[in-house]
């Protein structure tokens, strides 16, 4: 098989990885310091793509890339607030039922407002094209979506590593005690934390978008892929997660190539396979549950 043909899907395996990776970020934020397994996730995902579908038809794909996420990062904030905060400190299996309820509520609001049918969602004009590299042959749009994941990911380890608001969020997952022994209050923090997961999902829907579509079930079936990231990157860990969702890629692009019926399968082969060596995950840490 010529060389240039499994370069290829490694690439695509790479980008569908990278959209994996900023929803899956989101994800593992909220969990590692609320506690919280926001089965919802895919919602924001898709209410994401569906934002930016309204929001580019009047000013363009690159306002609602940069618009839709912070629509998306707003209703999270709202639905924090008024609902999320109160279950912190009780049974977090309350957590799971609500946000397993909101995601139920969610999809069927998508399908009363937009519709049970997909919508259109061209690339952009300016992003349309493929770029020549001998014989390898690669979509603009796709190396965009490369481009915007890795600038995503690192403004996200800048603000957790490189800000006082990080060094709060890295303690309070580790500590929580010892952060409110010394008066800093948890409870802004994770509203904040809760905005930026949420408004990371939407990043991704928006990007997945003129891929693979726009429809009401889109959060389902790609919140499983999520869930399996978090857990082969690891708890906790930030890296762990980036490497988990482009491994599960490009695992997922090869076997497109050489075996394409075990494509959906061959993910949950890999988390199999690490936590059989690695229980924790690849570079899981232990934390504490913020109450």
């Amino acid at each position: 098989m010529p060389l240039f043909v499994i370069l290829e899907h490694m690439a695509n395996g790479l980008l569908v990885g990278s959209y994996y990776v900023v929803l899956a970020l989101g994800l593992s934020l909220i969990f590692s310091l609320g506690g919280v397994v926001n089965l919802a996730h895919g919602a924001f995902y898709a209410l994401g793509a569906y934002l930016a579908w309204e929001v580019q038809r009047r000013l363009g794909f690159f306002g609602a890339l940069a618009l839709s996420p912070l629509g998306v990062a707003a209703i999270g904030v709202v639905i924090e607030r008024l609902c999320l905060r109160r279950l912190y400190r009780e049974d977090p299996g309350l957590a799971l039922l609500f946000t397993f309820g909101l995601a139920m509520a969610a999809e069927q609001s998508l399908r009363l407002v937009w519709g049970a049918t997909g919508l259109p969602f061209g690339i952009p004009e300016a992003l349309r094209g493929q770029i020549f590299l001998g014989d390898f042959i690669y979509s603009r749009y796709r190396l965009a979506v490369l481009a915007v994941s890795a600038v995503a990911v690192l403004g996200c380890w800048l603000l957790l590593n490189k800000t006082s608001f990080g060094l709060v969020v890295r303690a309070g997952t580790r500590d929580p005690e010892m952060v409110r022994a010394l008066g800093i209050a948890l409870s802004p923090v994770l509203t904040a934390i809760f905005a930026l997961g949420v408004g990371l999902a939407g990043l991704a829907g928006v990007m997945s978008a003129p891929l693979a579509g726009v429809q009401p079930a889109m959060g389902t079936e790609i919140l499983t892929a999520a869930f399996v990231i978090v857990v082969i990157g690891g708890l906790g860990s930030f890296w762990g997660v980036v490497y988990a969702g482009l491994l599960v890629g490009v695992v997922r692009g090869l076997t497109v190539l050489f075996y394409p019926p075990a494509a959906e399968a061959s993910m949950y082969a890999l988390m199999v396979l690490v936590l059989l060596v690695r229980p924790r995950g690849l570079m899981g840490e232990r934390f504490e549950r913020f109450e």
